[in-house]
Order: C-alpha cells, then structure tokens, then sequence
C-alpha cells in the first residue's frame, strides 16, 4: 500500500475550513477530479470521479469523525482499495492547517503509472490549492455538520441543554 501526504494552510478559522470540508457534495465546486459525491448516510458517501474521459465510481464509509478535527474514510469498492483522513489544526485564530494522507494500492496499469510519476500526490496538492481558493473566497462554510463517527458508527448527539421557560399570561 502506497501513502501520499500535503498539506496546505488556509486563511479561515478552523472550524470554518472544517465545516466546509464536511460539506462533500460542494466538492466538485472546487475539485476538478470529482464530478459528484452523494451523502447516503452520515457514516456513508457514494462518490464519481474522474479523469478526462475515466469515470470510477464508489461508496465510502466514514470511519472517524471529530468536529474541528479529523475525518477518516475507507473505500467499500474492492478493485480501488484506498482510505485516508483528513485532519485540521489551527495555526492562528483566523489560519487552519490541513493535512490529507490518501493510503491506495495502485492496480494495473494507471495504478503503477500513477506511482511512478508522482501523479496522485500532484493531484492532491492541486486540489488542496482549489479547496484553499474556494474557502478563502467565501469566508465562510456553506453548511455544518457536527457529528461524531467512531469505528464507522454515528454516535448519538448530545442533548442540548434544557432551555428555561418563561410562563406567558394571557393579558386582560
């Protein structure tokens, strides 16, 4: 098994690049290499990438997810075994470093010429750049999604705090 690492820091709180990552069907907004990512579930993503004319499709399962953290997937697609995470530290109130570590197993001919050439770790640099644009030029995520996946299991969310009730007379 092959791993390739980038990272690249942006210049939006980490809680903002985060939430924005999380956001996987805006990915083909800045991705050249994604054309579509359906979110089945919240542990589950069915994504169609491609190359040129090289289309692949396959499903994903989230196994970790910690808000403001970390994101950690295996692929569910036998022929193209990969996985990977994807984790973010802040550097600065308003500056986040991510770092993305891909795991593949290069099969046939596109796999050993992908790892002889260095062309997925280019990939992955160039979309760390588009993914870099995107988010520095909206400023701010376009959804959220908070939750936390352990061993590829969505645990329940915490329970917001009771609120206090103001009792309402009728007037007159």
């Amino acid at each position: 098994m092959q791993t390739v690492e980038e990272t690249i820091e942006v210049a939006v709180p980490v809680s903002t690049a985060y939430n924005q990552w999380t956001q996987f069907k805006s990915f083909p907004r800045f991705a050249s290499v994604v054309k579509r990512v359906e979110q089945i579930r919240p542990n589950l993503t069915h994504w169609v990438i491609g190359f040129g004319p090289v289309r692949h499709e396959f499903n994903a399962e989230i196994v970790e997810q910690e808000p403001d953290s970390l994101v950690a997937w295996r692929s569910l697609d036998r022929r193209s075994r990969h996985g990977g995470e994807v984790s973010f530290r802040a550097t600065a109130p308003d500056r986040t470093a991510i770092v993305v570590r891909l795991r593949f197993e290069p099969h046939g001919v596109g796999g050993r010429l992908a790892r002889s050439t260095g062309f997925t770790r280019r990939v992955i640099r160039t979309e760390l750049g588009h993914f870099k644009e995107y988010i520095e030029g909206l400023g701010q995520e376009s959804g959220t999604w908070r939750g936390v996946i352990r061993n590829g299991h969505v645990l329940p969310s915490e329970p917001e705090p009771p609120r206090s009730r103001v009792a309402h007379w009728p007037v007159g």
